[in-house]
C-alpha cells in the first residue's frame, strides 16, 4: 500500500502558505500562494465541477481563469481598514507544487493589515494555511487551521 500512495504523490497533511509582502517601491502588496499541485487541482475540480490539469499546456487558459476566480473568492485583504483590490498575475508549477502570484492596487505604507485566507477550505476540513505578512521588512506569521480564516496584524 505504501508504494501505491507514493506513486500517487499522496501526502498525509494539507498545508499551504501565503506570503503577503508590501513592496514600498511599487506601493503594493505582492502575494504568493504555494500549494500542493494535486490539492489545488482537486479544489478547482470540486469548485467548478470540471477537470483541470496542471502540467498540461492545453489547460493553461482554463487554469488562469479558474485561479483568478478562485483567488478572488478565497483571499480578501485590507490595509488600514480599506479593502484592497487583488489582481491575479499568474501561476507557475513544478512536479509537486503550484505558486500563484497576485498583486494589490497601490496603497500607502499600512499600519494595520487584515486578511481572510481560506484556500483549499472547500476541499479539506483539516487544511492549514501558513500566512506571512511582511511590511517594512518585519515578518509576522500565523497558522490558520480550518475553519479559522481571519488574521490581523499591526505594523
Amino acid at each position: 500500500m505504501q508504494n501505491l500512495c507514493a506513486e500517487e504523490n499522496f501526502h498525509p497533511y494539507h498545508v499551504g502558505s501565503v506570503e503577503i509582502n508590501y513592496n514600498s517601491k511599487s506601493k503594493t502588496f505582492e502575494i504568493t500562494g504555494r500549494f500542493f499541485l494535486d490539492d489545488l487541482e482537486n479544489a478547482l475540480n470540486k469548485k467548478y465541477g470540471k477537470p483541470f490539469h496542471f502540467n498540461d499546456p492545453k489547460y493553461k487558459s482554463q487554469l488562469d481563469e479558474a485561479l483568478k476566480n478562485y483567488c478572488a473568492e478565497y483571499l480578501k485583504l485590507k490595509g488600514d481598514s480599506r479593502f484592497l483590490k487583488i489582481n491575479y498575475i499568474g501561476y507557475e508549477e513544478d512536479a509537486e507544487s503550484v505558486n500563484v502570484f497576485l498583486e494589490t492596487d497601490q496603497l500607502s505604507m499600512p499600519k494595520k493589515v487584515e486578511a481572510a485566507v481560506s484556500f483549499l477550505y472547500n476541499l479539506f476540513d483539516d487544511q492549514i494555511n501558513i500566512v506571512h505578512i511582511i511590511v517594512r521588512g518585519e515578518r509576522k506569521s500565523e497558522k490558520l487551521n480550518f475553519p479559522n480564516r481571519y488574521l490581523y496584524q499591526q505594523f
